[in-house]
């Protein structure tokens, strides 16, 4: 099976819907799929719920969604570096389910596991516990969280093979592979494709078994959130 698409716009093509809980690797700016983003906006879905570690920044990442108003909720574990949020948020127009940054990346990763929900003690006696089930093991209490299986996935990977065996590139792997595994489907943005086979089997952070559908995008633009610097003497 061919999983190599053109461009993003026809790798979301068919795939994405109005009203879809999607997740979206990236921890950041760091390994998000710039292109995909972008498609995605551009194809003029509406009402996502989108589960990332935030939403971007203003003007780049999901912070583009935002401004075109397509993501109704946010599921998220920080959402700090972007006013459009903070205003929408504020205002009552965008709705956030507010996750410990482990917790969310636990709910994904229970999700490509089959494993329905989990207990954790974080949250316990906070608002992230309030209406959920809490449970008592070796005498400390625990929390019920449910897991995360989103609809759709968007990858963001530095290699692929045509198999969709993905290597990631350092700390850009960070939510990625979680994403990847939890969505019923999902897509993947690369940098380069090459061979099945010429991936070193141990050096393939995600088989490709969980990858449905990858897109080349040779050289994204990799922004920096907050670029600072101090004088060399």
């Amino acid at each position: 099976m061919n999983k190599i698409y053109p461009s993003a716009a026809e790798a979301l093509k068919g795939v994405v819907a109005d009203g879809q809980l999607i997740a979206v690797g990236g921890f950041g700016l760091c390994g998000i799929p710039e292109a995909l983003i972008d498609a995605l906006r551009d194809s003029g879905v509406k009402n996502l719920t989108a589960i990332s570690n935030n939403a971007g920044v203003d003007g780049f990442g999901l912070g583009k969604l935002l401004e075109t108003r397509q993501i109704k909720k946010m599921i998220s574990s920080y959402v700090g570096e972007n006013k459009e949020f903070e205003r929408q948020y504020l205002a009552g127009e965008l709705e956030l389910e507010f996750t410990p940054q482990g917790t969310l990346a636990e709910k994904l990763r229970a999700g490509g596991a089959g494993i329905p929900a989990f207990f954790t003690k974080t949250g316990v006696g906070t608002l992230v516990a309030e209406g959920k089930e809490l449970r008592e093991f070796d005498g400390e209490t625990y929390v019920m969280e449910r897991s995360l299986v989103p609809e759709v996935s968007l990858v963001k990977a530095d290699v692929a093979d045509m198999s969709g065996n993905l290597r990631f590139n350092m700390t850009a792997r960070n939510f990625n592979p979680a994403a990847a595994t939890a969505g019923k489907i999902c897509i993947v943005e690369v940098e380069r494709i090459v061979a099945t086979g010429e991936i070193a089997p141990d050096d393939v952070h995600l088989p490709g078994i969980y990858v449905h559908r990858i897109v080349l995008n040779a050289n994204p633009e990799k922004r920096i959130e907050k670029r600072t610097t101090r004088d060399r003497k």
